[in-house]
């Protein structure tokens, strides 16, 4: 197991330089850079204005050596540059912002076993029945239904019918913990509902498979209870599978939390990489993106050391 962790985390390093490079690239591929921004908010800018903000911003030499530069300032310092709007460092939006995107995006994925895993256990143990029909179909609804669409959806109609809109400010856990929760539980919520139909269906086709193994018939041929087949016998076996299925969700609750953070105007990493997206920030832009591919990377392998524990017989090596 040690040497298997080792391997692993030596492979994020090669994993995260080849991200740095994709992320530093693409960003600056986007139509319309940040110096045309910047000249657009002044009127009579001569060319040679336009040369000194170029210079000054550092956009002046090779693409490459804009890099290395970049790449050195995190080795060797820890420095992710400064935002080229404020002058402030990078890191501080970020530390504002990420407790937000942690908290929403744990919600989410917990919200999302919790409707998940009951829902696909009751409808592989009631096969055919008319409750595993109405539990199908609505996993077939949450994995058809944008989750944007359910966000907007849950923004218009209250405005609408009850004239009701959520807080814009943030309310933070330290300062009211029950109204944290309340500002929280229905983007997690949606955010869950998202992910959830995909681990529903997984939970009951493996379900279903393992209860027609030939240990799960003696067990019940032992006369245990329908809870005791399944929660001490079955499930484990079932769940390996389904980890995977949220390993693989891992990306898209990163962006699926950009998503529902603009729509519920939460201000957190999703929010924050969209502004700076429009704005062109490419240190915004390019530390928040290095800290979702390395939180991806950790998390899968967290994910599939969970493996070890469902199933002592999966050994690492």
């Amino acid at each position: 197991m040690r040497s298997y962790i080792i391997r692993r985390l030596l492979l994020i390093i090669p994993t995260i330089f080849i991200v740095s490079i994709i992320v530093f690239v693409m960003i600056r591929l986007i139509p319309g850079n940040i110096v045309d921004i910047m000249v657009s908010n002044f009127q009579d800018i001569t060319k040679m204005d336009k040369l000194a903000i170029e210079q000054a911003l550092g956009f002046n030499v090779p693409l490459y050596k804009q890099y290395l530069h970049w790449m050195g300032q995190i080795l060797l310092h820890g420095n992710f540059g400064k935002s080229l709007w404020s002058n402030l460092p990078v890191m501080n939006d970020v530390r504002a912002a990420w407790p937000v995107t942690l908290e929403l995006g744990t919600m989410g994925i917990i919200l999302a076993q919790v409707i998940a895993l009951p829902i696909g256990i009751y409808s592989a143990m009631r096969q055919d029945t008319i409750g595993d029909y109405l539990t199908r179909s609505f996993a077939v609804l949450c994995i058809a239904v944008p989750g944007f669409w359910i966000g907007t959806m849950v923004i218009v109609f209250p405005a609408i019918w009850w004239h009701y809109t959520p807080s814009i400010r943030l309310i933070t856990f330290g300062s009211d913990p029950l109204g944290n929760l309340k500002m929280f539980i229905i983007p997690a919520l949606v955010l869950g509902m998202e992910m959830s139909g995909m681990t529903m269906r997984m939970m009951r086709t493996m379900m279903l498979e393992v209860l027609r193994q030939d240990y799960i018939r003696t067990a019940w041929s032992k006369g245990l209870t329908e809870r005791v087949v399944v929660l001490r016998h079955a499930l484990k076996n079932a769940l390996i599978p389904v980890i995977t299925i949220i390993g693989w969700q891992v990306p898209l609750l990163v962006g699926g939390t950009v998503i529902i953070e603009n729509i519920f105007q939460l201000p957190g990493m999703g929010q924050l990489i969209v502004n700076a997206t429009q704005h062109r920030d490419y240190p915004e832009v390019s530390a928040i993106l290095m800290i979702f591919g390395l939180v991806i990377l950790v998390l899968n392998l967290l994910i599939d050391m969970l493996y070890g524990f469902l199933d002592p017989r999966i050994h690492y090596t």
